[in-house]
């Protein structure tokens, strides 16, 4: 009986350390644009989840080696968890959701992406021109919307743009 109860307490002691350690939205961000001062660069945030294959897509090509040093020269790269299935809705951010909803992409899908500057300003978010989420970018108008994103607000050259903008299309 005695075991039974410390691995009980166990438990509950290790999912409550869990809950309290997703950070929440303000502080992740902090950390992101302290970093980016400190690089020089811009911060990419991204809200995903843990279920949705289209999130994953996109870390995948943002890390793919053959694009990854051009996305690294130019970006923090952070994540902020959103619109979790409730028995996953510990892993979300506090104050998440309040900074989607303040984009107008409460009710959009996800992956959705904010460009900011170091200091904090939203340079761009993923709400293409005809009020669609690129999410990860893969048709046509998506691909070129987001590269018009990264030529607008990195120092990347034609040549490096061009191969992300391969990398990307590849997602189809």
């Amino acid at each position: 009986m005695k075991q039974l109860l410390v691995i009980i307490t166990l438990f509950l002691l290790s999912t409550t350390v869990h809950a309290q350690s997703v950070p929440d939205a303000a502080t992740v961000l902090k950390e992101a644009f302290q970093k980016a001062k400190v690089e020089k660069k811009n911060v990419l945030l991204m809200f995903h989840a843990s279920w949705c294959g289209w999130c994953r897509k996109m870390d995948t090509a943002l890390a793919d080696s053959a694009i990854k040093s051009y996305i690294d020269k130019a970006f923090v790269i952070t994540h902020l968890t959103v619109k979790e299935t409730p028995q996953k809705k510990n892993l979300e951010n506090p104050g998440a959701d309040e900074i989607l909803k303040s984009q107008g992409a409460d009710k959009m899908g996800i992956p959705f992406w904010i460009v900011y500057n170091a200091d904090g300003k939203i340079l761009a978010n993923a709400i293409m021109p005809n009020g669609e989420n690129t999410g990860c970018p893969a048709a046509e108008e998506e691909v070129a919307y987001w590269i018009s994103i990264l030529k607008k607000n990195t120092k990347l050259t034609d040549a490096e743009l061009a191969k992300i903008a391969a990398r990307f299309k590849a997602n189809k």
